[in-house]
């Protein structure tokens, strides 16, 4: 207890010495007593593309300069401003996601204050619900704790995880029998793959890795680091498409996995969080949403979530002793779809049934 009662003491101390410098020029704690505030509340919700009206309230008639700051951008300024401030404001401009909104009003004698409130804009759009019917099933090794699933010229690629058991495999679909395989240092947990021209990439978990294999020997060339967690990995041809657990999901550079943009995945009525395993079809990125049966259906420019794909059925078929739903793949030559979990004893060949179809 000492031991902890003296860190404890020592990051107060720190936490003192960083807030401090911070607090100079700041807001007080009471709106009344800050120059301009918003008027709404605590944090302001507002949908994708909607315009609503945002007031200000200004309390001192001594401010010089009074600016708008939405996503760290000016949106607004305004000089000598007095009274009641009522402004059109589009906060989906940066997209879905929460966002931080701020007055920041300049004193004639230089002191400046913020108003600080965060913004959240959600989708539009109500997703669809769809059925994943069960085509056929295939056999699919128990021991095989599914990371990834990917079709590339034929061929089934399944990546695995667990610490001194991830891998990246050739799977033969008929019998689920491993063709080639390529294990990881036990110090590693695999998580998603994709494939690429002739390469294979696949993320890790914790270890901020992303392996980049010769996609037909399975024979590791290279690794690229990330910051973060590791979970799902898709391509739509151009960009590697990863996840990392939360509602965000990144495009990144397949030679430098530097990012490139980034998207929040959002419904009509908030974040959608776990996001794991990822399959680029038709246009649309399908996420499996980890502890759930259901798979998201995500617009790739904006984030939107525009249906739910309920596989509740492949569950109750296919998972046994196993874990939880994880595995899409769609055959780019067949167009079939497959899924399965995380060692399951099947993999399933399925369709979808979607609304009025």
């Amino acid at each position: 207890m000492k031991k902890y009662l003296i860190i404890g003491l020592i990051l107060v101390v720190l936490g003192a010495l960083v807030i401090v410098p911070m607090m100079k020029n700041t807001a007080p704690v009471e709106d009344d007593e800050i120059p301009a505030v918003f008027a709404f509340n605590d944090n302001l919700a507002t949908k994708w593309d909607e315009t609503i009206q945002l007031e200000i309230k200004i309390n001192n008639d001594d401010i010089s300069k009074l600016e708008l700051i939405y996503n760290d951008s000016i949106f607004k300024t305004w000089n000598n401003p007095k009274g009641k401030i009522v402004i059109p404001f589009n906060a989906g401009y940066y997209g879905l996601g929460t966002r931080d909104v701020q007055l920041l009003s300049t004193m004639k004698d230089g002191s400046t204050f913020i108003d600080n409130r965060m913004v959240r804009v959600l989708s539009d759009i109500i997703p669809e619900i769809w059925i994943a019917e069960i085509v056929s099933s295939f056999p699919h090794s128990t021991t095989s704790f599914t990371q990834g699933l990917e079709f590339n010229e034929g061929l089934l690629y399944e990546g695995t995880g667990q610490r001194g058991q991830s891998m990246v495999a050739q799977v033969n679909l008929t019998t689920g029998e491993t063709i080639k395989k390529m294990g990881l240092d036990g110090t590693y947990f695999g998580e998603g793959i994709t494939i690429l021209g002739d390469k294979l990439y696949q993320l890790t978990w914790q270890e901020q890795k992303c392996f980049v294999y010769n996609k037909s020997t399975l024979q590791i060339e290279k690794d690229m680091p990330y910051i973060g967690e590791g979970w799902g990995l898709c391509n739509d041809g151009t960009s590697l498409i990863m996840s990392n657990g939360s509602e965000r999901i990144t495009f990144r550079n397949p030679k430098t996995f530097e990012i490139e943009r980034t998207i929040e995945v959002y419904t009509h009525q908030g974040a959608v969080t776990n996001l794991n395993e990822l399959e680029y079809i038709d246009g649309f990125i399908y996420a499996n949403v980890w502890m759930t049966n259901k798979v998201a259906i995500i617009d790739p420019l904006n984030g939107k979530v525009l249906a739910e794909l309920d596989a509740t059925t492949l569950v109750n078929a296919g998972k046994g002793n196993g874990d939880v739903l994880n595995g899409i793949a769609q055959d780019p030559k067949s167009k079939k779809l497959y899924m399965t979990g995380k060692n399951w004893m099947k993999l399933f060949e399925v369709k979808i049934k979607k609304p009025n179809a």
